[in-house]
């Protein structure tokens, strides 16, 4: 059996900076007296019970020997993301909320995982202290997502990886920061521009109402939340490269322009259907068109108009935005871009290979060769995604949910992304009037949709417990 205490060491600094933040949402209430005591004590005991949990964790193994193998990195991701969520749960069961353990994990792993799916009905009367958890949920979910992809092979621009996650933290604050300025020039409040900026960056889209991003439909707050998605949709290292001075490194990067034509090729159909279709004035189909788009490739999943009602065409070309997801190595969920571009160049070479059989096809992608590591990772993610949706969306049809809502469900799941689609769980719709059975099933589809699947999985074979 492998070593666990530089795990259990992990896990109880984790723990301890979970219980800090937790003081933030107990602090608001204190300074602005914006909410109740039964709300302050639910933070502060949270606090409390987690900093209890995490301090032994982290003073009794905090010797142990930090030169991890890969199953103590897996073993490490899955449990780190469990054994946090569970504890933040804990501010919404005790809260004046009370809402069960179900609904309480649902909205909170629903958060950390930056999906956007809620349980919550009434947003506009729910106090200032869990609207302002939710949003933290997601912005710390954002900041834990800044890793690289196994397929990645990028070269790597520092050599030390205390600096490059000190860099893209910065990015990140940075980011988070100038959104909550451009949304408050656009003419939010404080309290939204913040609220928004978090969950903005951090491709979440939870937000304060019901009404999500319609209750700006008519400012500019719109454009604003556009352009912020999509810059959250890049690479944060190629971001971090371009503020050093690598004026190019986006632009040359061979996803980021895969996902600048994808994006615009969805805006420019959707537009176009709008228009046509429906006769907006043309401005007026290019703001919804790009908004809404662009919150489902980014898996944001911000809603400023019922698209539902724009008929079949426009439903199936969200369903399959749903898969897409934004670039490797942003805060978006889904896919990926640079798999499915890895996939076309296969398919692309196999289709030449068939036509000159003595040919030979060098695999590129950003002028390095295509391994067979990456090959094969893109083959086994993409079988394990499909097969998820598959599993879980037969799962919920078990329940009694209909198959749009079954297979839509599982889809916004697993791809992080947080409206489905149909009347139940649509762009107008909610997760709270579901099954305990379904929320459960939910819950699995986004843990392991976040963790992309595989390192889920590998933690039930019985070779990754075998010594």
């Amino acid at each position: 059996m492998f070593d666990l205490r530089p795990i259990v060491f992990v896990l109880g600094v984790l723990l301890l900076i979970v219980a800090a933040i937790l003081l933030v949402p107990a602090g608001y209430i204190l300074f602005t007296g914006a909410d109740t005591a039964t709300n302050m004590r639910a933070f502060i005991t949270t606090s409390a019970v987690t900093a209890l949990a995490g301090l032994p964790m982290a003073l009794l193994t905090r010797g142990a020997n930090f030169r991890l193998v890969p199953r103590q990195l897996y073993l490490l991701t899955v449990s780190s993301w469990v054994t946090v969520s569970a504890f933040c749960a804990l501010p919404f069961a005790l809260s004046d909320m009370q809402m069960s353990v179900v609904d309480s994990l649902f909205e909170t792993i629903s958060g950390i995982t930056t999906t956007g799916s809620t349980v919550l009905i009434g947003l506009d009367s729910v106090p200032i202290s869990i609207l302002l958890w939710r949003a933290l949920l997601q912005w710390i979910g954002g900041m834990r997502l800044f890793r690289s992809e196994a397929s990645d092979k990028s070269e790597k621009f520092t050599a030390r990886s205390s600096e490059v996650a000190k860099s893209i933290g910065a990015i990140y604050l940075g980011l988070s920061v100038a959104c909550a300025l451009a949304y408050w020039v656009a003419g939010m409040d404080p309290f939204n521009a913040v609220y928004h900026a978090m969950t903005t960056v951090s491709t979440g889209g939870y937000s304060t109402s019901d009404l999500s991003m319609r209750q700006f439909a008519d400012s500019d707050v719109i454009w604003v939340s556009t352009i912020f998605m999509f810059l959250s949709g890049l690479p944060f290292v190629l971001m971090v490269r371009f503020v050093r001075g690598r004026r190019r490194a986006l632009i040359d990067d061979q996803q980021v322009r895969g996902y600048a034509y994808f994006v615009a090729v969805a805006v420019a159909s959707i537009t176009a259907w709008l228009a046509i279709s429906y006769e907006l004035p043309l401005g007026d189909a290019l703001r919804i068109a790009a908004f809404s788009s662009i919150s489902i490739i980014t898996t944001t999943g911000y809603v400023s108009i019922d698209y539902n009602l724009w008929g079949g065409l426009a439903a199936a070309a969200f369903f399959f935005m749903t898969f897409a997801g934004a670039c490797a190595g942003s805060t978006s969920g889904g896919i990926k871009i640079f798999r499915f571009q890895v996939a076309a160049l296969m398919l692309r070479n196999q289709i030449s290979s068939m036509l000159h059989p003595r040919g030979v096809f060098p695999n590129k992608y950003n002028h390095q060769t295509i391994t067979d590591e990456i090959v094969t990772s893109v083959i086994a993610f993409s079988f394990v995604f499909s097969g998820t949706i598959a599993i879980l969306a037969l799962a919920l049809s078990l329940t009694g949910l209909d198959l749009i809502t079954s297979l839509s469900g599982a889809a916004t799941a697993v791809a992080n992304v947080g409206p489905g689609l149909g009347d139940i769980i649509g762009p107008m719709g909610h997760f709270g009037t579901l099954t305990d059975t379904a929320k459960w099933i939910l819950i699995l589809g986004m843990l392991m949709g976040r963790l992309e699947i595989v390192t889920v999985l590998i933690l039930f074979t019985a070779a990754f417990w075998r010594d």
